[in-house]
C-alpha cells in the first residue's frame, strides 16, 4: 500500500555546476560499469524496466543519452511513444506500454510511461475523472504484479526550480539547435507549473510504494543529474562482473597480390 508521503514542492537547491573535467572523468567510469551491466545481463537473463518522468526541461533525455552512447541499443533499448494512433487509443490502457517490455537480458528506457495519464493527461483533460482515479488505484497493483513475475523496476522523477527551467524553455527558444525540443505541451506546463505540481503529488502519494518506490533526482546542475542518476541505477541492480579472456588482436592476412585499384573514388571534400 502507498504511504503518505512529504510535499516534495521546494527540494531542488540551486547546485554550483559541477566542472567539466570531473564531471566527464566520473562519467567514463560510470559508463565502464554500464558495459560490465550490460555483459552480465547477458549471462543472468534479467528483465529491468527504467521509468523516466518528471518536469519538461528537466534533463531526462539526456541522461538517457548518456546511460546509452557506449552500450548496445539491442540490449539498453530507449522506448519514446509518441502519442497514440487511432488503433492504439482503442487498446486497455497501458497495452502499448506493455509491448515494449524487455526480454531476457534487456533494460527498457522508457522516456515518459504510463504515468502520462497521472501528469500530462490529468492536467489538459486527456482523460476522464473516472480513467485518472482508476489508474490510481490500479497501477499499484499492476507494478506488483510485474514484479512478482521476474521484471524489475525503477522509477525516477527528475525535478527542477521553476527559475530554471524558465531558463532551459528560454534557451531552447533562442538556441537553433535547440527549437524542436519546445512544443505546446511545454508551453502549457510552464504555464500551468502549479497544476503540474498537484499532479505530481498525488501521483506519489498513489503510487510511491515500498515495492516500486518513485526516485527524486535533483536536476538543477545537468552534470550532478546525471551522475547521480546513473549511479543510483547502478546501485539498484545486483550486476557482477563477468570474468572474460583478454582479447587478443589476430595477425591481418597477407596480400597474397592484392594491388589497391586505379579508381576515381567520390571522396568528401575536405572543408574541415
Amino acid at each position: 500500500m502507498a504511504k503518505p508521503k512529504k510535499n516534495v514542492t521546494e527540494v531542488v537547491p540551486l547546485y554550483e555546476k559541477l566542472p567539466r573535467k570531473q564531471y566527464e572523468k566520473e562519467l567514463a567510469r560510470l559508463q565502464g560499469e554500464l558495459v560490465k551491466l550490460q555483459l552480465w545481463l547477458a549471462e543472468s537473463k534479467a528483465k529491468i524496466v527504467v521509468l523516466f518522468e518528471g518536469r519538461d526541461a528537466a534533463g531526462k533525455g539526456g541522461v538517457i543519452k548518456r546511460i546509452t552512447e557506449r552500450v548496445s541499443p539491442r540490449v539498453f533499448r530507449v522506448v519514446a511513444l509518441p502519442a497514440p494512433s487511432a488503433r492504439e487509443k482503442t487498446m486497455i490502457f497501458g497495452q502499448r506500454y506493455v509491448e515494449r517490455f524487455p526480454a531476457g537480458g534487456e533494460i527498457a528506457l522508457f522516456d515518459r510511461s504510463w504515468y502520462n495519464r497521472a501528469g500530462v493527461e490529468r492536467v489538459m483533460g486527456f482523460c476522464s475523472d473516472e480513467q485518472y482515479e482508476r489508474f490510481l488505484t490500479s497501477v499499484p497493483k499492476f507494478e506488483a504484479s510485474l514484479i512478482a513475475s521476474g521484471l524489475q523496476i525503477i522509477k525516477y522523477w527528475f525535478e527542477v526550480s521553476q527559475e530554471e527551467q524558465t531558463r532551459r524553455f528560454k534557451q531552447r527558444i533562442d538556441d537553433p539547435r535547440k527549437v524542436w525540443k519546445l512544443s505546446p505541451m511545454d508551453l502549457e506546463s510552464h504555464k500551468r507549473w502549479y497544476d503540474y505540481s498537484r499532479a505530481r503529488d498525488a501521483m506519489f502519494q498513489a503510487t510511491d510504494t515500498d515495492e516500486s518506490p518513485w526516485h527524486v533526482v535533483q536536476a538543477n546542475d545537468k552534470r550532478r543529474a546525471r551522475l547521480n542518476c546513473i549511479s543510483h541505477l547502478l546501485s539498484q541492480i545486483p550486476y557482477q562482473e563477468i570474468p572474460r579472456d583478454k582479447v587478443v588482436l589476430p595477425d591481418r592476412q597477407k596480400p597474397k597480390g592484392y594491388v589497391e585499384p586505379a579508381y576515381a573514388w567520390r571522396f568528401v571534400p575536405h572543408k574541415y
